[in-house]
């Protein structure tokens, strides 16, 4: 179970948040919330060295700028495919979407997948999986990206908060599997929002 839990770390929780407007106060809390996981022994992805020492994560101030009410076009024809990891395991998703955005005048799009294990539990029925790169990638944050939790949303529009985006396991742990983000979530902007990379 360890494997779908990094796969969609804080995933109930994330979504609790969801809201059609940037909440500073929602940023602040997941803030806690994941600070309060990683300082759990019996939950924290990090190993006992580090844990022994763990304060809180770095996080980018919380910045209205990304977030983004993003149209949503639905892709039901897509075929379930294999995503890479950073092991050997090939975990099923299927693209189910797509996210069109604009950050600071500039255009974006990303797509939206769906784990083909975890709709078959019925608490995560309707998540999906963001996983993305960007400028601060390899720099200011985790090299292998990051992910961001979502739902699947009932109209043309789907909120994405940056602010929580958060790193795999394995920024934090190399004996976890997390998948590596699609070269097409690769964004041209630095995402100054969400968990920075984690320093030791």
């Amino acid at each position: 179970m360890k494997t779908l839990l990094n796969i969609l770390f804080l995933l109930t929780f994330s979504i609790s948040f969801g809201q059609n407007s940037f909440v500073k106060d929602s940023v602040i809390a997941f803030q806690k919330q994941i600070n309060s996981e990683y300082a759990d022994a019996k939950e924290s992805p990090l190993l006992e060295k580090d844990l022994k020492k763990f304060k809180s994560l770095d996080f980018y101030p919380a910045n209205e700028n990304f977030f983004v009410l993003a149209k949503f076009v639905r892709t039901p024809d897509e075929k379930p495919f294999e995503m890479p990891t950073t092991t050997t395991r090939k975990p099923v998703y299927v693209k189910y979407g797509e996210a069109h955005f604009s950050i600071d005048g500039k255009s974006f799009k990303l797509n939206i997948y769906q784990s083909q294990d975890l709709k078959k539990i019925e608490k995560y029925k309707n998540s999906l999986f963001l996983p993305f790169t960007d400028l601060t990638s390899g720099a200011e944050s985790y090299g292998g990206g990051r992910y961001v939790d979502l739902e699947i949303p009932e109209g043309e529009l789907i909120p994405i908060d940056f602010n929580t985006a958060y790193n795999p396991y394995c920024a934090y742990n190399h004996k976890y599997s997390c998948p590596i983000p699609p070269q097409e979530n690769d964004l041209a902007i630095e995402i100054k929002a969400g968990v920075k990379k984690f320093k030791k």
